[in-house]
């Protein structure tokens, strides 16, 4: 049987159910005793990760046992059997056990046979855990893009249209074009949709069985569809157009509907991106931003901080004092008339103001050919299609004497909470989910899976290395990457931000050490480079998760001499982040080590600032206990605690906005 036969036996079978046009869960508002509820569960579901495996394990010894069938079988006897799982998968719409297991058998032997990567039994369980709507959290190097083939594929036989969404667009290309011969002889189509393509050719991408695509571009081709729809949307509706009308607004939709959809680096889409919500925008009619930016900057150059203004840096705000408000209206008179209004002067001050002290060049943004480029705080990596709002984004343009662009005001905005609870199955994998599996179940009902590593770890973790200034700490990494280095042990240095890589950089080429650099200002090499990090002698400097996805090779050579040796230079402000750089090293059992070396003048001493009654705790940490890693860690949590109360105060007002879009009618 030729292997266009078996596509299209594999791709024949009954009917899938017929869907609404654009299919997605309802979220019903959220009910006080619901809420209270829905909190007391959540206190109790990180206790059960390990169990829900000790389940889901009852599917491993029905694969085994499937084992010695699928390799004797010829390819045609496996797409014979692939039909008849595919079949059953179809007629039923639900994952049982046992068809499950003889699915992932038969995906499992023609995936060592195209790809020669056979699926190992903890990826089974992850996958398993993904087809029951979990999430599945597997250590950093245990395999994860083939584990999702597993979920991918069995949903996409069952007829469900699948996105695998993950954080950016190299990511989504390389896993597609890497899989794409597993799914073509499975059967499957096999899409991906990055930016830059055009309305045909994210229709036909999103028209395949498995979709490959960044959370972003998903979040903005809903946003489209919602705004061709408006208001005024329903199936009827829409077939209706379809049959009387060539211009019907379905013509002109991206997606099929939210129908399944597996997230990879789930903590980082769900909560460390969920913090701000994704909006359309477009030219605002009235624009006062390029008028009156320099007039606001000069004020804000003259206001005093404490006296006139206090910046709250763990919040990103500024508030104006009421000496300070005197100040702005004394220091506007004589400017135009939008400085009369007291509520758009005050506005006018408090954007110049966080442009100037909460908004830093080659940390938050940087300026490439006079354009203002916004950097991912989490991945380090730029994002040049993504602007600030309410102003900001003009007033930092004209901080930096770039061309200042126009206003824009909001068209369309969602957040990730409210898009990613309206999928019909919402499931996913991460190497970092259980400190915040509570956060995961309250918002989005997701339960976790802690899935076993395939081989015991080896990882080294070597005692923190505190010192009391910044240059302390950077003279000892120095010492420390060049006696490893002298070695041939190769080294990963993680940093916090461009002005940190780049300044340990300088270190580095004044000592005449050879080394590589990867952060935002080099992001369309990262793969390349990070992947070249474990050969013998290799020095690399990454901003924070640079490179996230990328598998690290570490050569026999450098394994032979204890493996990769991973530095922290900062505490981010999750631990989860701070364990993701640790999880560069010792990979699939393999050797490696970790240690992080800190000062009491990093970032997160400083943005966490306490109350008078904390900082007297604190003092008392480091005088009678000498402690200087709890005062970290006490910083590190107060930094986490505040970030899930601002994602919590966002549900809230999406939650809000949606009670009053149903009483005045209103959309997206």
């Amino acid at each position: 049987m030729s292997d266009q036969a078996i596509i299209e036996r594999v791709q024949s079978g009954p009917a899938v159910p017929r869907l609404a046009l654009r299919p997605e869960r309802a979220v019903p508002p959220d009910q006080p005793l619901e809420a209270s509820w829905r909190w007391l569960q959540a206190q109790f579901v990180p206790h059960l990760a390990r169990h829900r495996v000790r389940h889901l394990a009852r599917v491993l010894p029905l694969v085994a046992a499937q084992a010695g069938r699928c390799a004797d079988a010829s390819d045609d006897e496996l797409a014979r059997m692939l039909a008849e799982e595919a079949h059953l998968l179809r007629r039923s719409q639900r994952f049982d056990r046992r068809t499950v297991a003889r699915t992932f058998a038969v995906i499992r032997e023609i995936s060592g046979r195209v790809l020669g990567q056979r699926h190992y039994d903890v990826q089974m369980l992850g996958a398993y855990a993904m087809l029951n709507g979990m999430l599945a959290q597997m250590a950093t190097g245990e395999g994860k893009t083939l584990t999702a083939t597993l979920a991918a594929a069995a949903a996409a036989l069952a007829g469900f249209p699948v996105h695998v969404i993950t954080v950016n667009d190299y990511l989504a290309s390389r896993d597609a074009a890497h899989l794409r011969p597993l799914y073509e002889r499975l059967g499957l189509t096999v899409g991906t949709v990055v930016a830059d393509l055009s309305l045909d050719e994210r229709q036909r991408a999103y028209a395949c069985d498995v979709v490959y695509c960044t959370n972003k571009e998903l979040a903005f081709d809903y946003l489209r569809d919602r705004i061709l729809l408006g208001e005024h949307h329903n199936n009827l509706r829409l077939k209706l157009e379809r049959l009387h009308s060539r211009d019907a607004r379905i013509s002109g939709l991206r997606l099929r509907g939210l129908h399944f959809a597996i997230v990879d680096e789930a903590d980082s889409v769900f909560v460390d991106e969920a913090r701000t919500p994704l909006i359309i925008s477009a030219p605002a009619i009235t624009d006062i931003y390029a008028q009156t930016g320099e007039e606001a900057i000069g004020i804000a150059k003259r206001l005093k901080p404490e006296s006139d203004f206090v910046l709250l840096e763990s919040q990103r705000r500024v508030l104006l004092t009421l000496a300070g408000q005197k100040k702005v209206e004394a220091f506007s008179r004589g400017f135009s008339s939008h400085w009369q209004s007291a509520i758009i002067r005050d506005e006018l001050a408090i954007q110049a103001l966080a442009a100037l002290h909460l908004y830093h060049r080659d940390e938050h943004y940087l300026v490439r050919d006079d354009k203002i480029v916004i950097i991912d705080e989490y991945t380090g990596r730029t994002m040049p299609d993504r602007v600030w709002s309410a102003g900001l984004h003009q007033m930092v343009e004209t901080k930096e004497n770039c061309p200042v662009s126009q206003n824009r005001e909001t068209i369309a905005r969602i957040t990730y909470q409210k898009l990613f609870r309206r999928y019909k199955v919402l499931s996913g994998m991460s190497g970092t989910l259980r400190p915040i599996a509570k956060e995961l179940w309250s918002v989005y009902r997701l339960a976790i899976a802690a899935i076993p590593t395939h081989r015991p770890p080896q990882r080294l973790m070597l005692p923190d290395r505190i010192f009391a200034t910044e240059a302390e700490k950077w003279s000892a990494v120095m010492d420390r990457v060049q006696g490893l280095s002298e070695k041939g042990i190769p080294v990963l240095v993680g940093t916090r931000s461009v002005i940190a890589s780049d300044h340990l950089s300088e270190l580095f080429a004044g000592i005449g050490l050879d080394h590589f650099v990867l952060s935002a200002a080099q992001d369309q090499k990262e793969a390349e480079i990070v992947a070249e990090a474990g050969q013998v002698g290799r020095v690399t400097i990454a901003t924070n998760m640079a490179g996230r996805g990328t598998d690290i090779k570490v050569s026999p050579e450098a394994l032979a001499l204890g493996g990769l040796h991973v530095i922290m230079t900062e505490r981010h402000d999750a631990r989860r982040i701070d364990d993701q750089l640790a999880g560069r090293c010792a990979r699939q059992g393999e050797p490696g080590c970790f240690q992080a070396f800190l000062s009491l003048e990093d970032p997160l001493m400083t943005t966490a600032r306490s109350l008078w009654l904390e900082r007297y705790i604190e003092q008392l940490i480091m005088r009678r206990l000498g402690k200087p890693e709890l005062l970290l860690l006490r910083k590190q949590r107060q930094m986490e605690g505040l970030h899930r109360q601002m994602r919590l105060d966002l549900l809230r007002t999406d939650t809000s906005e949606r009670h009053l879009n149903a009483f005045t009618g209103g959309s997206e």
